[in-house]
């Protein structure tokens, strides 16, 4: 498939199952709301390394959150929901209590609950109180600039982990530009996050190394300076790749967020130095979700 005179590869992103589950994060305004949620979704690109993958997916305005205040709301992915619920109240206590003026709230509805402030509460050394409003418990603790106000639990759902593109073009500054225009695109869509640095990750891996001890190592066949040493997948022409990776609450969730940003890339035509888009996979063996480059771009 050619889209002006940039290659889509016929192939597809491999994605796994993971839990998911959202915070509302509110504050004085805008500024402090975003100081807790860089905080809260700090070192959490993926959980190779980081336990949870974790990123702001939108602002809210005061009309769309539980105190009437400015927020953002924040999503969190875990391989398990035991991890997830450690993460999340670790997190909590370290950069939300912590941060001044800050309250907290879920923001997602399921079955499945865990603890927003259910355990934090004891932060309050017995001074803390609750209140039940529309049968949904909320704490009050006391800090030195007032009260934190957060809500008992969130809900917890199951999400999938690990969507994904390749943008493969003949410079790096032309590879990270597409990315960027590709990023800013997919930040309109809901239930996603892109979780690496700036949502772009040039580290691409692949399962299992030469060292034992190493599960995961570099995606070599998209390496450009290895061409000639490995079973490359790049042509002469191609010298840099950037990967953008996407955790959503469905798949349809994901498949919305990857079309809009390879739209936006292949809008930018053949002279913005972009080759090809591709995606990353292990022949189907890590993971049941899979991402057909060619049928997303041809759903309307």
């Amino acid at each position: 498939m050619q889209i002006n005179g940039i290659q889509i590869d016929d192939t597809f992103a491999e994605a796994f199952n993971m839990r998911g589950t959202r915070v509302i994060i509110t504050a004085q305004n805008l500024k402090w709301a975003y100081h807790a949620a860089n905080a809260m979704t700090g070192f959490a690109t993926s959980v190779i390394g980081c336990g949870v993958e974790a990123g702001i997916e939108r602002e809210l305005t005061p009309d769309e959150t539980p105190d009437s205040r400015a927020g953002v709301s924040i999503l969190m992915f875990a391989m398990g929901s035991k991890v997830l619920m450690q993460q999340l109240e670790t997190r909590m206590g370290q950069c939300i209590l912590t941060c001044p003026t800050a309250a907290a709230f879920a923001g997602i509805e399921s079955e499945d609950k865990i603890s927003l402030g259910k355990n934090l509460r004891y932060f309050g050394d017995g001074y803390q109180t609750s209140k039940l409003i529309d049968s949904k418990r909320y704490w009050r603790i006391p800090v030195m600039d007032g009260e934190f106000l957060v809500q008992e639990t969130t809900g917890m759902v199951r999400a999938i982990g690990g969507g994904n593109f390749l943008i493969l073009a003949a410079s790096q500054p032309q590879a990270l530009a597409a990315a960027e225009v590709a990023i800013e695109a997919m930040k309109k869509t809901p239930n996603v996050i892109m979780p690496f640095p700036g949502g772009v990750v040039r580290s691409g891996s692949k399962v299992g190394s030469k060292y034992p001890k190493m599960f995961a190592s570099t995606n070599d066949a998209f390496c450009p300076t290895l061409k000639g040493l490995v079973k490359t997948e790049l042509s002469d022409e191609i010298e840099s790749v950037m990967e953008i990776v996407i955790d959503g609450l469905t798949f349809e969730d994901i498949a919305n967020a990857m079309k809009v940003g390879i739209e936006a890339i292949y809008h930018l035509g053949e002279k913005s130095g972009v080759k090809r888009i591709s995606a990353g996979n292990y022949g189907g063996k890590l993971g049941p979700h899979h991402f057909k480059l060619h049928e997303i771009l041809a759903k309307s």
